[in-house]
């Protein structure tokens, strides 16, 4: 239970908020009573100098007790004394609390205005201010006033009661909307949690809702690609392990069953002769598909060398030219070649040779007798390309945006005349962007096809061109 997520958020939310709301009410608590308190006094004062002012104006026994008797019918107490401090007159009954404080008193110290003499009521028995009386510019006596400190013990209860029940109140409404509050957050992230261990049971076709505007809608869209992602990469998997066993079955198929045959003790030698070829043939194939399967693996695990160096461009697709003519010859197909003179790019010879055979190949496979290729190297500001096209056959639409996928063949009949295994461009792609190139591809059915390969002029050296 308390490892819920919902539950951590809360009690986070609910502590800080708690925390924040003890401390803004203690600060507001201590104000208010403060000022209760100070309002208490300073009335208690405003009484006292308003009867000061009335016995400065008519300082007779009369007036004294007439204000005794007025202060007698309320809640506060006032004892008039004379200037030596001698009690003249009082509303109530004079207590040794108040004759401590009347006996106690600097006169002297006593401004004109009146001063508060006790405050503290939370350990005194009463509050008391004294106002001093001048009478013809001679000081003649104080005018003291007394209030119970009860009297303020039950404003501050009241005030206190008053708070206790909007802390209580606030509480609720706090926990309340905590509730809400870590629920509202926690639910699409519960709902991430699901989707993720259905994705981690195999269960790609999830759903979260995407529409909202924060860094939680952007999560559930990353979750819904990913789903998508990996329906795609499964179903890419399945196709590409049943190509892999199709690839692998058929030549092995073969070379069992002309062993068979060659096995036999009366097979003529010309026929022995032919079938050991057609074997040969297949194990070379077989070979071929099984080191293109390890590259491709290589180039996964970030285990392919690209090791770049300065090289005549020229010269090396020359090379690559030298090794397809027998297979241009026996087709008669005619090929024109045009590159600038001294031409240098930084490239990994080997690989980049791999590459041209890879394309050319394709083009010779697909490329009817006696039709054309031609190969032209050009530049322009930012990268150096090297189209190959063909006027042979074309690549149906439909299969031009997949022919760089693994062991995908617009031939579905996967004849051995008319196709290879279908890897051989996948890897010229994956070699030509580990140079920090690109290989695009152009294709009429009826009219030929166009391979675009280009070089950054980034991964060029500093003399790339020479004049």
């Amino acid at each position: 239970m308390f490892n819920q997520l919902a539950l951590k958020i809360g009690l986070i939310f609910f502590l800080v908020i708690l925390t924040v709301e003890i401390i803004l009410f203690y600060i507001l608590y201590t104000n208010l009573v403060n000022d209760r308190v100070e309002e208490v006094m300073g009335d208690l004062l405003a009484r006292g100098n308003t009867h000061r002012d009335v016995l400065e104006e008519n300082y007779t026994p009369s007036t004294m007790n007439h204000v005794a008797i007025m202060e007698s019918e309320s809640d506060f107490i006032v004892v008039i004394t004379d200037e030596n401090g001698e009690v003249i007159t009082s509303s109530d009954p004079v207590e040794s609390e108040m004759s401590s404080l009347i006996e106690h008193t600097d006169y002297g110290e006593i401004p004109q205005s009146g001063a508060i003499l006790e405050s503290n009521w939370s350990e005194e028995k009463y509050v008391s201010t004294d106002s001093p009386i001048t009478s013809n510019d001679t000081h003649s006596g104080h005018v003291f006033m007394f209030a119970e400190s009860d009297s303020i013990e039950r404003i501050i209860d009241h005030l206190s009661r008053q708070f206790l029940f909007v802390g209580l109140l606030t509480l609720l409404l706090t926990v309340i909307t905590v509730f809400i509050l870590s629920r509202v957050i926690t639910r699409p992230i519960l709902k991430m949690k699901k989707a993720a261990e259905q994705l981690s049971k195999g269960n790609h076709n999830v759903q979260l809702y995407t529409q909202r505007k924060d860094e939680l809608g952007d999560l559930a869209t990353s979750i819904n690609r990913l789903s998508q992602d990996l329906e795609r990469l499964k179903n890419e998997r399945n196709e590409f392990l049943g190509s892999i066993s199709h690839e692998l079955r058929t030549p092995l198929t073969y070379m069992k069953g002309y062993t068979d045959i060659i096995s036999r003790k009366n097979i003529s030698m010309t026929d022995r002769d032919k079938y050991i070829k057609i074997i040969q043939e297949e194990t070379e194939h077989l070979t071929d598909l099984i080191k293109n399967l390890f590259e491709l693996a290589r180039i996964d695990h970030n285990e392919f060398d690209i090791r770049k160096e300065s090289v005549v461009y020229g010269d090396l697709i020359a090379i690559v030219l030298a090794r397809i003519h027998p297979a241009l010859k026996q087709k008669n197909i005619k090929l024109t070649f045009d590159c600038p003179e001294n031409l240098i790019v930084m490239v990994d010879p080997a690989r980049m040779q791999q590459v041209l055979l890879n394309i050319l190949d394709n083009a010779i496979k697909y490329t009817p007798e006696e039709r054309h290729i031609t190969i032209v190297v050009s530049q322009n500001k930012n990268e150096i390309l090297t189209t190959i096209s063909d006027n042979g056959d074309g690549i149906p639409e439909k299969d031009v945006p997949f022919i760089f996928e693994r062991l995908y063949r617009a031939e579905k009949s996967r004849s051995r005349a008319s196709g290879g295994s279908g890897l051989g461009l996948t890897i010229a792609k994956e070699i030509m962007e580990l140079h920090g190139g690109d290989i695009r591809v152009e294709s009429t059915p009826g009219k030929g096809t166009t391979f675009i390969i280009s070089l950054t002029k980034e991964d060029l050296d500093e003399q790339s061109i020479v004049d």
